[in-house]
């Protein structure tokens, strides 16, 4: 089916608010996941609408919770987001950071009892929009291996950037610790195809290219040790720094069974201008144009803002079966 971006997030918005959640957070979640769908990560996108739903109805994300902000130290604040969905207290950071980075030149965003991060690049990319540098991480539900093992222990563990390029969008970088985000290996098992081979490992260790098999099993990082490590150093950052549980102690983000994620988010915010001087941005113009000089480069972010623009101003077309679990809610 074919929908403007507002017909999709009023799509969601009216399921969640079906399912115990209060009308600002099914807006914060509607909005973050519809750009989501525009910027094609449909993994998480609307198929993530069934899944938030019926953990509202469970009690296992409180649909009516309110973040809540302590500033212990002058650069840092804490975001308590009272097991509720994470946009909201996204929302809170975007509000209170950049005030705070102004005065100090840096700030820095501790979340936890958190959901799922979804795409960190729509969170860094609006700090970038206002001129900021942002560097963010977030621990997910554990289902990748320390490098050599078969116990799930770490998440995926996104990491993104995102810095403000003089005349031109923002540069935005976002991705996943482990080959491909876990949400591609669900929306396979939702549409139930199989998957490449080098996507995850069965149980028993061995690569799988059937979805369900993975799920089950573990998901293989991308670079094999290196970024096992990498999920490794986002687990102390997001996880022991913020308070958070760690991935291994959090509950499936895919069923309403179990107690709440308890996740955690750290986001960190620098003034340029704070770092490198008053010639920060035509320090940043040369490096970009030097990495663009070269015909076959594209810069990060660029095929998900693009594809955002189009669907601002053609909308986005959606899987009937997505339509007909969100109806059916």
């Amino acid at each position: 089916m074919h929908f403007t971006l507002a017909a999709a997030e009023t799509l969601v918005v009216d399921a969640l608010m079906r399912n115990r959640v209060a009308e600002a957070n099914a807006h914060s979640v509607a909005k973050a996941l519809v750009a989501a769908e525009a910027a094609g990560q449909g993994g998480h996108g609307l198929r993530r609408v069934e899944a938030y739903a019926k953990q509202a109805k469970a009690g296992k994300v409180d649909g009516f919770a309110k973040p809540r902000l302590e500033r212990p130290f002058p650069a840092v604040v804490r975001i308590d987001a009272c097991h509720g969905y994470a946009y909201p207290a996204f929302d809170l950071a975007a509000t209170a950071l950049p005030e705070i980075v102004l005065q100090q030149g840096i700030a820095l965003a501790a979340v936890h009892r958190s959901h799922h991060a979804g795409v960190l690049a729509l969170t860094v990319e609006r700090f970038a929009e206002m001129g900021l540098v942002a560097l963010m991480v977030a621990n997910a539900t554990a289902s990748m291996a320390a490098w050599g093992g078969r116990k799930p222990v770490f998440g995926t563990n996104p990491i993104a950037f995102a810095a403000p390029i003089p005349g031109a969008d923002p540069l935005v970088i976002d991705l996943a610790l482990s080959r491909v985000a876990r949400g591609k290996v669900m929306a396979a098992r939702q549409k139930g195809v199989a998957i490449p081979a080098n996507w995850a490992f069965d149980r028993n260790g061995e690569p799988t290219t059937d979805a369900i098999a993975a799920l089950e099993g573990t998901m293989a990082p991308s670079g094999e040790a290196k970024g096992a490590a990498l999920a490794m150093m986002v687990e102390f950052l997001a996880g022991a720094l913020t308070g958070a549980n760690f991935s291994f102690e959090s509950s499936s983000l895919f069923d309403d069974k179990g107690s709440a994620p308890g996740l955690g988010q750290m986001l960190m915010v620098i003034n340029p201008a704070a770092s490198g001087g008053k010639g920060v941005a035509d320090r940043v113009a040369m490096l970009v144009g030097e990495i663009s000089s070269d015909p076959g480069v594209r810069l990060p972010g660029r095929r998900g803002q693009t594809a955002r623009r189009q669907a601002l101003e053609h909308g986005i077309d959606v899987e009937d079966e997505v339509i007909a679990a969100i109806g059916a809610l």
